[in-house]
């Protein structure tokens, strides 16, 4: 039988466990897939800890995981656009793509461009999505100058290159072992931390915007630095978005198959990078997550069932 992540109970990495689930078969408009690769996100992590659990309950047992890239091996009635053998990339919203076969809605997957590899096909709606709607939430034009907390995550890594794309001048804030590749990018580096806020006056003469990937008072930040809060979109601090009528586009990463097959065809033509930190087997689900949730990680985590 094959394996899929799952959890009883709300709690710490230790909840997670590889179990034998019956080969499921698809429905209507569906196709089964066999995963090649999915990326792991931190939302994964706050779900499963229970703290988004007003905002996105779990239902026992669960599964978990959005991301997904794979082969399809059965295809349900009605399905038109993709027979057995493709490959494709997309989502579920079932949360059940951490495993070695998840049934995907065929609306929800694109195919995969030959020029993108695995890991980044199956790790790209999640951050993707995001970082696409949260660049647009902030308007960017040509000329702009936006900073971005959390530059060389998952989001961030993708979110600095789509600002640059739009025209605007973009800083990243990000740990110095980031910088090089943030400049490599045509980005304005700058390390995060205590005189923060000093360092973003003096390297810019006033900013237009701010797209928050991290939380912890980004978002004040940005207020005191004189952004308007219509310029100013997080996508995790809700918390400041009903303080203060910030944005936070992007925090559910809408479900938008176009989006993903518009970035990965940038990926496949080398205009848009998506930076893999490492890659799991299933069967270490643990250190996957804990090396996520260790954070400072450039780009994304992947399994590989």
């Amino acid at each position: 039988m094959p394996k899929a992540v799952r959890f009883d109970e709300y709690g710490g990495i230790d909840v997670l466990r590889l179990e034998d689930v019956p080969l499921a078969e698809p429905g209507a408009g569906e196709v089964l897939v066999r995963v090649k690769a999915a990326g792991i996100n931190p939302g994964e992590a706050k779900i499963r800890e229970g703290v988004l659990h007003d905002r996105w309950p779990a239902a026992f047992p669960s599964g978990q995981g959005s991301d997904l890239a794979g082969i399809v091996v059965d295809a349900g009635d009605g399905v038109e656009q993709f027979a057995v053998g493709d490959e494709v990339l997309g989502f579920t919203d079932l949360r059940a793509s951490h495993a070695k076969y998840v049934v995907a809605k065929a609306a929800e997957l694109a195919p995969r461009p030959a020029g993108v590899p695995w890991e980044v096909a199956g790790s790209l709606y999640v951050a993707g999505t995001t970082a696409y709607a949260a660049v647009r939430a902030v308007e960017l034009k040509p000329g702009d100058r936006v900073a971005v907390s959390g530059a060389a995550g998952g989001v961030g890594s993708i979110a600095v290159q789509l600002a640059k794309r739009a025209g605007a001048e973009v800083i990243g804030i990000a740990s110095p072992a980031n910088h090089a590749w943030l400049a490599s990018h045509g980005v304005t580096p700058i390390a995060y931390g205590s005189g923060l806020a000093d360092r973003l006056r003096k390297t810019a003469d006033g900013i237009d915007a701010f797209i928050d990937t991290y939380g912890e008072g980004y978002v004040k930040l940005a207020l005191d630095l004189g952004v308007s809060a219509a310029r100013i979109d997080t996508i995790i601090d809700f918390q400041a978005v009903e303080e203060h009528g910030v944005k936070a586009e992007g925090s559910a990463s809408a479900a938008d198959i176009e989006v993903v097959a518009e970035l990965a065809s940038l990926v496949a033509d080398g205009a848009l990078e998506v930076p893999i930190a490492a890659v799991f087997p299933l069967n270490e689900i643990h250190a996957a997550f804990t090396q996520l949730e260790r954070g400072h990680t450039r780009g994304k985590i992947v399994l590989a069932p």
